[in-house]
């Protein structure tokens, strides 16, 4: 991020310590990381802003792209509109329809018991 040579760092770190002196020096580090810490927590929000805003774009997107498809799939393929009207058999209506056989329940433990 910073290109900072090692002898650039060295030469802060002098300065800071004869302007500031060695007694309050930790104090003005602890200062500078609480500020560096802050910045780094802005950044990552605005990042993390950023992302959502670009994911949101390419969902609407996908979403727009699924919509032509699905428009594309139905006109090539229109739907049977008879096929979802309930009783449409396409079996003849004189065939005979059987009734399903009721399951018969298996007795219960205390009916085997007295039995």
């Amino acid at each position: 991020m910073f290109d900072i040579a090692s002898s650039e760092l060295l030469l802060v770190v002098l300065v800071a310590l004869l302007v500031i002196g060695p007694k309050d020096l930790p104090k003005a580090l602890r200062v500078v990381g609480r500020w560096v810490g802050k910045a780094r927590g802005v950044a990552a929000h605005f990042r993390s802003g950023f992302d959502e805003m670009v994911r949101q774009s390419e969902i609407e997107e996908l979403e727009k792209k699924w919509k032509a498809e699905n428009e594309r799939i139905m006109r090539e393929h229109p739907a049977d509109p008879r096929a979802d009207v309930l009783g449409d058999d396409p079996a003849p209506a004189d065939a005979t329809v059987a009734q399903p056989e009721l399951p018969i329940d298996p007795p219960s433990a205390e009916t085997a018991a007295k039995a």
